[in-house]
């Protein structure tokens, strides 16, 4: 059985969101996996498109429903992927695309093992990490410094993923992780 759930995952800086974008370019019946969050909504995001934008009393609500295949507080907002969101793309035999925390993406694994593809991203250095961080300029010196803080977990879990990619040269990065969809997911 081909997998059906592509989940990148990395580092904050480590590159998820460009190669997500790459993918969906590239692959045109793959489908971006859409998670909750009660974060705040950045200048160019969309409700629907990027996030489920909820408030922390709406998430709460699902969590108590049991609606998410994961969820978890990063830097004081919730994130999570809701069952109903996977259960539809593989009762319609869609491919989704998730770009998720590392956590997330095991916790998705657990509940799919058949299904899900994990590709762990990761900067060839701890120095090219910070310095993506930095010119990303979305947040104060304390959120950066609980992202870093988090990094070295997150970089402790990547043996548990089926795929690890160092991001690098961002074309040759691109290149393998188009590969290793096409291998998995379109190979018959």
């Amino acid at each position: 059985m081909n997998k059906k759930l592509i989940v990148l995952s990395a580092p904050s800086g480590g590159g998820k969101t460009t190669v997500a974008k790459h993918l969906l370019s590239t692959f045109s019946n793959i489908k971006f996996s859409i998670s909750a969050t009660t974060r705040q909504k950045r200048e160019n995001e969309i409700n629907g498109r990027d996030y489920y934008f909820l408030t922390k009393e709406e998430f709460q609500e699902k969590i108590n429903k049991n609606e998410f295949v994961e969820y978890e507080e990063i830097y004081g907002n919730y994130y999570g992927t809701l069952h109903s969101e996977i259960n539809e793309a593989i009762k319609n035999n869609k491919i989704l695309l998730f770009d998720v925390d590392v956590k997330g993406a095991l916790s998705i694994k657990k509940a799919y093992p058949k299904e899900a593809l994990l590709i762990f991203l990761m900067s060839p250095d701890f120095e090219t990490l910070q310095k993506r961080l930095r010119e990303r300029q979305t947040e104060t010196e304390e959120q950066f410094n609980k992202r870093i803080e988090r990094v070295k977990m997150e970089l402790d879990m990547k043996d548990k993923f089926d795929f690890v990619v160092i991001n690098d040269k961002l074309e040759q990065t691109l290149k393998e992780v188009e590969n290793i969809v096409r291998n998995n997911i379109f190979q018959s």
